[in-house]
């Protein structure tokens, strides 16, 4: 029997919080049974939701009352100092003491990031924690970090990313040898700054996987397996993806609706547009891993909606059974010691 799992939820983050977070929180635990969940935040707007879904008395939802919310636009900084009664901060302590096995917010990337690392601390030998995500491609999707972390990165700072999302991969997919690509502006051994030349060196060390440099459209390829690249890099590349989808959609969209004849068009074509639309379906990719700290900590999209925001409650599951973080602490202390003998 599987054991017992505890996430708690930071139930005001996001565009939507409680109208959201609750009904995800329903679906899961009906999915799940061996899940309970903690609902952080106003426990008036959380017990109001609860009653509209006939949910009030759940046996494995617990509510947290939280007086404070943290803002989309807060500085991380504001945030540590002046929201420690933050629905955000509650479910993390929850993590630290043992209260819960994982955390997930929607709220203010930044501050999630600088309250998770203040409140949970990183592993040994990780310099600084990264933003992982999953990214659909040609035969299936890859793993892509930093996507905003970090802006500026050492070779270092690279190098452990790679060992964290090749941990990640090897947990949740199954991979025995994940595919390690850096991200480069182009396949050249030449190419690219001081920073991403010296990664390429010590990741070919590294007893990884390293396949070499990857370009911006090797991202959906399926080129590798695992792609690294710095904060400032990852995070263009990941908002230009989405816009790119966006405005396919749109035209797409804006052409088949131009008459008659395109109309019967989509029609015709419609079963095919929605199995196109659920292979690249964002909403089976979302939850952002917070990597190298000591404990599980998911980023929800902003903008999630329930389908969304229940699939990171599943991706956090999948880390607690994996323990993500005591893997990542055994295979960069597997790293040293090589380094260390040669």
């Amino acid at each position: 029997m599987p054991k017992a799992i505890t996430i708690a939820l930071d139930a005001m983050g996001g565009d939507h919080g409680p109208t959201v977070v609750v009904p995800a929180a329903l679906l899961a635990v009906q999915r799940h049974e061996r899940l309970r969940l903690s609902l952080v935040g106003n426990e008036e707007a959380i017990n109001r939701e609860l009653q509209r879904k006939g949910a009030l008395d759940h046996p494995r939802l617990t509510v947290v009352s939280a007086s404070q919310t943290v803002g989309m636009d807060e500085s991380p900084s504001q945030a540590l100092r002046l929201k420690k009664d933050s629905s955000m901060r509650l479910a993390i302590n929850r993590v630290k003491e043992g209260n819960a096995d994982a955390a997930i917010s929607a709220g203010n990337t930044g501050a999630l990031m600088a309250t998770a690392r203040y409140v949970l601390k990183t592993l040994p030998g990780i310099d600084r924690p990264a933003i992982c995500t999953t990214l659909p491609s040609i035969g299936g999707y890859s793993r892509m970090l930093d996507l905003g972390a970090n802006v500026d990165c050492s070779a270092e700072h690279l190098l452990q990313f790679a060992v964290m999302g090749s941990v990640l991969a090897e947990a949740l997919d199954g991979m025995a040898r994940p595919r390690v690509g850096l991200l480069n502006i182009g396949e050249e051994e030449i190419k690219g700054n001081d920073q991403v030349k010296q990664a390429a060196q010590i990741l070919s060390e590294g007893g990884l996987n390293y396949v070499g440099y990857v370009e911006g459209d090797d991202i959906f390829k399926g080129t590798a397996d695992i792609i690294v690249c710095d904060g400032f890099v990852g995070n263009v590349a990941l908002k230009t993806s989405e816009g790119v989808a966006s405005i396919i959609a749109h035209y797409m969209n804006e052409e088949f609706r131009r008459n008659l004849l395109t109309k019967l068009a989509g029609l015709v074509a419609l079963p095919v547009l929605r199995r196109f639309r659920a292979r690249i379906d964002p909403r089976q990719f979302n939850g952002a891993s917070l990597l190298g700290l000591r404990g599980i900590v998911l980023k929800s999209h902003g903008g999630a909606d329930i389908t969304a925001f229940a699939h990171a409650i599943e991706t956090a599951m999948m880390e607690v059974d994996a323990a993500v973080p005591t893997l990542i602490d055994e295979r960069l202390d597997q790293l040293l010691s090589k380094r260390q003998h040669t």
